[in-house]
């Protein structure tokens, strides 16, 4: 028997949507790439026993909420700042989409790591407070006030016109 039986039919059938959860939580295409490629390494060389019994996906994402707050507080590797894109000159018009999208990663730069990975669980993948907490490994409270303090911090860094 195949020790990673079962895994590549895993990782075909969930990457892009592990993916899009990896460009969430870093906000770079290619450090996404690094991240889910580094968690990816680390879930095979677990998969006999999520195989068995285990949830491979929700291990998947744990890891790789885990791996980005690892590499911002070792700071090896350098997550996008905050610093938001020239716009043109006035007078000039912008797709309204671009600019609104350029607000909103400038918001989510602002946030720390555990806060962003909050808000990309929550809202963007639909989790609720419950399944937030036990791929956080914190408490449902804990997930309750820092979505609190995310949610004001988007508010406060992201002009009205684009949520409102």
């Amino acid at each position: 028997m195949d020790r990673y039986e079962g895994f590549h039919e895993f990782v075909r059938a969930r990457q892009q949507s592990l993916m899009r959860t990896a460009y969430l939580l870093t906000g770079n295409a290619h450090l996404a790439e690094d991240l889910l490629q580094t968690v990816l390494t680390r879930v095979a060389s677990h998969w006999p026993k999520l195989a068995r019994g285990g949830n491979p996906e929700a291990y998947t994402r744990k890891a790789l909420v885990n791996q980005t707050i690892s590499w911002r507080r070792r700071k090896q590797v350098e997550l996008p700042g905050a610093e938001l894109p020239e716009l043109a000159e006035p007078g000039q018009s912008h797709d309204e989409a671009t600019v609104r999208r350029l607000a909103l990663r400038h918001a989510l730069a602002q946030l720390t790591p555990k806060q962003r990975a909050m808000i990309v669980l929550r809202f963007y993948e639909d989790r609720s407070e419950h399944e937030t907490a036990q791929l956080m490994g914190v408490s449902i409270g804990t997930v309750k006030s820092q979505t609190n303090y995310a949610l004001s911090k988007l508010r406060a860094f992201t002009p009205k016109e684009v949520y409102g």
